[in-house]
Order: C-alpha cells, then sequence, then structure tokens
C-alpha cells in the first residue's frame, strides 16, 4: 500500500490525481490533503477517503473546519509547521503531489521533501524562483522527483534516466492560444472573455490568460532549463495547434523522439504516481490524422511578444526569475480586473525585464524563501505604480 500526501487536493490537480486513486482504494493510503479556503469540499475528501490528516491555511476556512470536525478522528491543521507532527521522517511515504498554485506553494514544497521518497510537483512558480533551493533537498534527503507538467512530464520520459550528455535540443509545444491566427491590428481590442476561450485545454483564469500571452512557454522553457540542467540555446517552442505532441528531443547521435498523448492532465499524473508499477490506463486510440498534421511552426515573436524575454534571462539560478514570475502574476491580475489592455501586459513585461534596477538580481541567487517572497511583494507594488 502506497502512503501518499496531497497538497492542494482541492484544485484540479490534486483532484484529478483523487480520482485516480478512487478507483484503486485499496493500494493507496493517503496520509495527508490539504487546502487553501474550500473547506467543504476537502472534508468531503477526508471523509470519502478515509484520511486522517488536513491542513487549511485560511484562517476564517480553518475555524469552520475544525468546528465541523469536532467529532470526528480527522486532525485539522492551520499551516505547512505541523508537518512535523504528521509525518516522520525516519519512515518516509512514498509520494507527494505538491500543486499548490502560486508563490504559496514553494514552502510546502520544500517542507515535505525530507518526508517522501518521490515528489511530484506541478506548480511553475516553485520550480522557476526557488529551483535552487528544492534541488538542493532533494539531494540533501535523496528524495526522487518527477515533473507533472505534461512538457516536462513528457521530456523526463522520453531521457528516461538516460545521460543528458548526447542531448542536441529540446522542443516543446504550443497550442497558440485563441489568438494564433487574429489579426495583429485587432489585438488592442481583445477582451477578458476573448483571452480566456482556450482552444484545447479547460483551466484555470491565471494560466488561460497566459497561455494567450505565450508567458506559459516562456515559464516551461525556463522551468526546462532548471530542471534537465540544460543552456537556453538548447530549448525551443514550436506551435502545434492540437496540442498532440507534448515535447520532442534531438539526440547528437542522429536519433530523435516525440512523445504524443490526448490533451488531457490524468497521463502525466497517473504515470507519476505509478511510476515502475506497470500499472495499466485505458485511454484513446492513437489519432492518426492528427500525427499526419503536427502543423508545428515557428514561434511568430511579433504576434507573441513576450517570447523577447528568454533573451534576458540569466545563465544561472537568480533572483531575476522571481521577477518576472511576480510581474506577470501582477500584470495579469490586473487585466482580468480589467485595469490594464491585453497588449499592456506583454509591454509592460518586457519594459520590467530591462529595468536595470530589476537586472541587478541576474548575479543574486536565492538563499530563502523568505527573500523570495520580499522580492515578489517589491515588484507587485512596482507594477502597480508602472500602471497607473
Amino acid at each position: 500500500m502506497k502512503k501518499i500526501s496531497i497538497f492542494g487536493s482541492t484544485g484540479s490537480i490534486g483532484s484529478s490525481l483523487l480520482k485516480i486513486i478512487k478507483n484503486d482504494k485499496k493500494n493507496f493510503k493517503i496520509e495527508l490533503l490539504t487546502a487553501n479556503k474550500n473547506y467543504k469540499k476537502l472534508i468531503k475528501q477526508a471523509k470519502l477517503f478515509n484520511v486522517k490528516n488536513i491542513i487549511i491555511t485560511n484562517n476564517s476556512s480553518f475555524i469552520i473546519t475544525k468546528k465541523l470536525l469536532k467529532n470526528t478522528k480527522i486532525k485539522v491543521f492551520k499551516d505547512f509547521d505541523s508537518l512535523n507532527k504528521i509525518f516522520d521522517i525516519d519512515k518516509k511515504i512514498d509520494y507527494s503531489m505538491c500543486a499548490i498554485s502560486g508563490f504559496q506553494g514553494l514552502k510546502p514544497t520544500l517542507d515535505i521533501i525530507k518526508f517522501t521518497k518521490t515528489i511530484g510537483i506541478a506548480n511553475k512558480e516553485s520550480i522557476i524562483c526557488g529551483w535552487n533551493l528544492i534541488s538542493r533537498d532533494l539531494k540533501k534527503y535523496k528524495t526522487h522527483f518527477i515533473p507533472i507538467d505534461s512538457e516536462h512530464f513528457s521530456i523526463w520520459s522520453l531521457l528516461d534516466n538516460k545521460k543528458k550528455n548526447n542531448l542536441e535540443k529540446i522542443y516543446i509545444t504550443a497550442s497558440g492560444g485563441p489568438f494564433r491566427k487574429l489579426s495583429l491590428k485587432n489585438f488592442k481590442n481583445i477582451s477578458i472573455k476573448d483571452a480566456l476561450k482556450h482552444p484545447n485545454w479547460s483551466m484555470g483564469k491565471k494560466i488561460t490568460i497566459d497561455s494567450a500571452t505565450m508567458m506559459n512557454k516562456v515559464f516551461e522553457i525556463i522551468e526546462a532549463k532548471k530542471i534537465f540542467n540544460l543552456n537556453y540555446n538548447q530549448l525551443e517552442i514550436l506551435i502545434h495547434p492540437k496540442s498532440y505532441l507534448h515535447a520532442m528531443i534531438k539526440f547528437n547521435n542522429g536519433l530523435s523522439k516525440l512523445l504524443i498523448h490526448d490533451t488531457n492532465m490524468i497521463i502525466p499524473i497517473f504515470n507519476s504516481v505509478y511510476f515502475n508499477c506497470g500499472k495499466k490506463l485505458k485511454s484513446k486510440n492513437i489519432d492518426i490524422e492528427a500525427l499526419n498534421n503536427l502543423n508545428l511552426a515557428k514561434v511568430d515573436n511579433v504576434r507573441f511578444p513576450v517570447i523577447k524575454i528568454l533573451d534576458n534571462m540569466g545563465k544561472k539560478d537568480s533572483l531575476f526569475e522571481t521577477i518576472i514570475v511576480s510581474a506577470n502574476d501582477k500584470l495579469v491580475n490586473l487585466f482580468l480586473k480589467n485595469k490594464i489592455k491585453f497588449i499592456d501586459i506583454s509591454n509592460l513585461l518586457l519594459k520590467v525585464s530591462n529595468i536595470p534596477e530589476f537586472k541587478k538580481f541576474k548575479s543574486i541567487k536565492p538563499k530563502n524563501i523568505d527573500e523570495i517572497a520580499d522580492l515578489a511583494e517589491y515588484v507587485s507594488l512596482k507594477i502597480e505604480s508602472m500602471s497607473v
């Protein structure tokens, strides 16, 4: 029986993992579920899977949850400092899924590493801003890491633990979002409703806007560079409208590999939790029509100007990545509140990436979470003043 924990169990990734486990309950024991505000869904999950420990970080939701579960055996905790009360470092659990979105996901990711044999991370911000801290602890506690994002899981699967010294180039794909064919003169009129219409994936508002600007692919390139210890010139984005091909690797021996799967996050999640188990997943037949029409194309930097940010990135892990992530978060938030235009997201991001005050952070490596959080807050306030 696998002992596991799920951080962000009420979100899409966490909920998808629980769907998988529901069909195989006898082989899993869930030690911990966590959420921020959604106490109703968290309580329902805890009761359904007989979970003894839950963490709910929003204070109001925590108080309500404590009252509702007063006469049960479920222990309710308020923060991630409680992990020491739940787990034993000498008796590691088998698997932990970290699927808390945003900067809030970094601390629990770092906190759980020492308690788990394998960790699956589905949080861009944690990897982009704190990879040097994560990789340090992965080595220290000998914890196995699996990336959950479909592109990075695909790369990880294609490499199959092989040495990376024969790797020549990695290509990750992007659908092009809802504006792949939109006339450039109409970009100034893009509405919030238009930007939230992703052609292939059903996602939250933030990631859907990132897909429309192509910023999500900028983040994925930065993630891949860190996870697989590559140079930026070894990574490239290709437009692939059907989102069927997720990654392609060219090796220096003349061979190339590609990985395809349906636009369904169940597939990487399933394969991460059943890694090396030989478990079967019922899936669709190979889409021959999609394979015959991959329709791959280079990214148009005029249509998607945020791609130019990759030219400004430093070679080593630094706090500059936190600046880019925080600036994008704030700008997307302002757009969703109708305070700036869609094209302002890209224009202001490029402006931020070239500000001398921020460029100096390319040479500063993150030392701890507080340093990352403080800088993120400062950048957010700076963006607010820029966009007024």
